[in-house]
């Protein structure tokens, strides 16, 4: 267990936040189609990988239980 870092509550919101991220951007490529050109980068990649990056990387610390027991 870490003294410092996000609450358990904090992981859950950032979670779930995460999943919602995820399913917007599904949701606009379904509706819209792939972006072509330096839109394909910004949508994808960056928006794809922020969103997947924080839903491992909270997914990692709670079922690690890496969370200030304080929650």
């Amino acid at each position: 267990m870490s003294k410092y870092g996000p609450s358990k509550s904090e992981l859950k919101f950032r979670f779930w936040i995460s999943i919602a991220g995820l399913l917007f951007l599904a949701f606009a490529i379904a509706l819209r189609g792939i972006p072509k050109g330096p839109a394909m980068f910004e949508v994808i990649g960056i928006a794809g990988a922020f969103f997947g990056g924080t839903l491992l990387w909270t997914l990692k610390k709670i079922l690690n239980r890496e969370y200030p027991d304080n929650d």
